[in-house]
């Protein structure tokens, strides 16, 4: 059976107009109830929620079925490989939010609560979508993300991947530096207002420069990136009722920058680069230049993140650390879907534990999820929605 948002079977497309599930809320508050006793009996809260449903086509989570639903999406998010800490997550409840001011200085109080000290993980809830109607979203798909150009002669500065929506940004007047790591402003859009920039004040951004623990040509590069890794257009479910923003976050691993952000050749594509610095052969694949460009690549995010004081983990240790989790969850009584193409580190995979197993698929919910129109603004030439 294939399974949606599994390899090339995509993901349920969301309805917006539809009314909540009654079955769907059924399912997630008789769990959420279980597996907290002291919310009290639920057959009460299902007789309220199901006369909400009928009434208006939805209902309204209480601040604690929010803060346990989002804890559980993250347990249930089949791509994610550090779900052994889903308990820790802390939930922000922004649901009053109304205004792209407001929305504005929540998600910068986010990213500085998130990022000051110890990275810690965050999911701010903004306002539940009601049947029919438009909703608040974000363009972006990370609340922090580098902007992309072509120079006067075509060659790529920046995040390459990105310039289509750097491009966006530009048509409606905002103006970057032109520099390899400008931070794109964030797009906010309201109902009632529609789509507004905002710059993220330099309190909000934490950046690490990167250097080598033994290259000192490596800083030379100019080479950094961000402390948090902040995703902020994906649509959170819970029990069947949906927030379309609900930016969170949790820590790097470190293969997803050295092995990913800054490797591949659709966004920094440093690997020619440091095999050049290094004295590589590179004429042909044979002399594995790019294994070992990559390798180094990475050992720089490490030893960087870990002399600024950043939490960072590598990604043997992660790996360890998840089939911990699928250990925890199995005492529990409780599946991990989990999808291999994603949970399999992207350098040395064979030498990680994560590797030699199969996973369970399953689309299990509360859960996150990417709809097409979100993907579209945020990484290809967005053009204004109607947010519906």
């Amino acid at each position: 059976m294939n399974v949606p948002g599994y390899r090339d079977t995509p993901p349920e497309t969301w309805d917006p107009a539809a009314p909540a599930d009654p079955g769907e809320a059924e399912d997630f508050l008789r769990q959420c109830y279980t597996e907290n006793p002291r919310l009290g009996p639920v057959e009460p809260r299902l007789a309220i929620v199901r006369a909400q449903i009928a009434a208006t086509g939805t209902y309204v989570h209480t601040t604690e079925e929010l803060a346990y639903g989002a804890k559980m999406a993250w347990r249930n998010a089949s791509r994610c490989i550090g779900r052994l800490y889903w308990r820790s997550l802390m939930v922000l409840d922004r649901r009053r939010a109304r205004t792209a001011d407001e929305i504005f200085s929540l998600l910068v109080h986010h990213l500085r609560t998130a990022g000051e000290g110890t990275i810690r993980p965050v999911i701010s809830i903004f306002a539940a979508a009601q049947p029919g109607r438009p909703y608040a979203r974000v363009w972006n798909e990370q609340l922090i993300r580098y902007a992309g150009y072509r120079d006067a002669g075509g060659c790529p500065v920046g995040d390459s991947r990105l310039t289509g929506f750097t491009d966006a940004m530009r048509g409606f007047g905002w103006r970057g530096k032109g520099e390899q790591f400008d931070v794109l402003p964030l797009a906010i859009e309201t109902p009632h207002e529609g789509v507004r920039l905002y710059e993220l004040p330099e309190r909000a951004i934490r950046e690490v420069p990167l250097t080598h623990p033994e290259f000192a040509w490596f800083a030379e590069l100019g080479l950094r990136w961000h402390a948090v890794p902040a995703i902020s257009n994906m649509r959170l479910t819970i029990g069947g009722v949906h927030y379309p923003l609900a930016p969170f976050n949790g820590w790097y691993m470190g293969t997803e920058i050295g092995a990913r952000n800054l490797a591949d050749t659709d966004r920094y594509d440093m690997l020619p680069v440091v095999a050049a610095r290094m004295g590589l052969d590179t004429s042909r694949a044979s002399t594995l230049w790019k294994d070992r460009a990559l390798v180094e690549l990475n050992r720089a995010v490490l030893h960087s993140f870990e002399q600024a004081g950043v939490r960072m983990s590598d990604h043997h240790t992660e790996s360890e650390r998840f089939l911990k989790h699928i250990e925890n969850e199995q005492r529990a009584g409780r599946r991990v879907p989990a999808d291999w193409t994603w949970i399999v580190p992207p350098m040395s995979s064979g030498v990680t534990p994560v590797f030699h197993r199969y996973y369970d698929e399953a689309d299990l919910k509360p859960n996150f999820y990417l709809d097409e129109e979100a993907a579209r603004l945020a990484r290809n030439e967005p053009q204004r929605g109607d947010g519906a």
